[in-house]
């Protein structure tokens, strides 16, 4: 039997919903997939994103850059062949891909 394949792709301003091939459906946070980037710089194994600035003293309060401060939207989404999907959020300026069957395996875990 094959591996289920995604029907519908829908998003709306909070997250990705998947209509899958055997009836199951699936909603995932914006949040969610951002964390759970796959690539190499997300895990550790990269050059990864420029390091964070220090935390500010305690008391004080943390100064937010524009982009911090918007909410976390995908700007773009597209097919990469017939195995995965890319994202391009607007907290990054790279374009996160997103496997298939990563996408099951986020929507399983999450029940």
């Amino acid at each position: 039997m094959s591996a289920p394949t995604p029907t519908a792709l829908t998003g709306d301003a909070e997250a990705l919903t998947i209509a899958w091939s055997d009836g199951a459906t699936h909603r995932l946070t914006w949040r969610l997939l951002r964390d759970r980037c796959p690539c190499a710089d997300c895990r550790g194994h990269g050059d990864g994103p420029p390091p964070k600035p220090p935390a500010p003293p305690p008391g004080s309060l943390p100064i937010l850059s524009a982009a911090e401060a918007q909410p976390l939207r995908v700007l773009q989404m597209r097919p990469m062949g017939n195995y995965a999907y890319s994202f391009f959020f607007n907290d990054t300026a790279t374009t996160e891909i997103y496997t298939i069957e990563y996408l099951r395996e986020l929507g399983e875990e999450k029940g």
